[in-house]
């Protein structure tokens, strides 16, 4: 079992970046709240990180909080929640968020989320109440310039369609953002801020 990683960022094209450790490169998926936290590429970085293991593929996914881990975790115990699902519910709300959600019985927060439905929300709500702790106090994610060939609505455009947005919805969602936006990481945010207001 891997259960961190620490090293330098090779690169990054969200929502998967890849670390360089000893020589080795591993790649990572992280949901948009870890890749807010996330320095420049060429940078150190540490991250905690869940192994999974399918009969096609062995897959790491890389997150900046023990809050995040242990809810990807927990998400991954619900009945028909992957983790491409867990990412997308990370990526569109924080730890505390999906907590107040799931004491509020919000479902409605929930469906907003892309690949979540109102039978999967209302599943999270039942199978994940007598799970949750209250989260410590989260840090401020800052905006990070990536350093990158793609430019940065190409970049958040790449990364909402892998967070499960259609391409028509990715596109309204990048052009809601507003002009003036020079990262990808404040470009996802403020897509994904729109989304939640919907």
């Amino acid at each position: 079992m891997i259960g961190s990683l620490r090293g330098r960022i090779s690169s990054k094209t969200p929502p998967q970046l890849t670390v360089e450790v000893g020589g080795v490169g591993y790649e990572l998926e992280a949901p948009m709240s870890t890749f807010f936290h996330l320095p420049a590429v060429g940078q150190e970085v540490k991250l905690l990180t869940h192994f999974v293991v399918r009969e096609d593929a062995q897959l790491l996914y890389g997150f900046a909080t023990e809050d995040e881990r242990r809810l990807f975790r927990s998400l991954l115990k619900v009945s028909g929640i992957g983790p491409k699902i867990g990412l997308a519910l990370l990526s569109g709300i924080s730890v505390e968020g999906f907590i107040t959600c799931v004491q509020s019985q919000d479902v409605a927060a929930l469906v907003r989320v892309p690949g979540i439905g109102r039978k999967t929300a209302e599943r999270l709500l039942v199978e994940m109440r007598d799970r949750l702790k209250p989260a410590g106090d989260a840090a401020e994610p800052g905006a990070v310039i990536v350093a990158a060939g793609a430019s940065p609505e190409a970049e958040a455009f790449g990364a909402l369609v892998a967070l499960g947005y259609r391409p028509a919805e990715a596109t309204r969602l990048l052009k809601a953002a507003g002009p003036g936006t020079q990262t990808t990481e404040e470009l996802i945010r403020r897509a994904l801020q729109s989304a939640a207001r919907e």
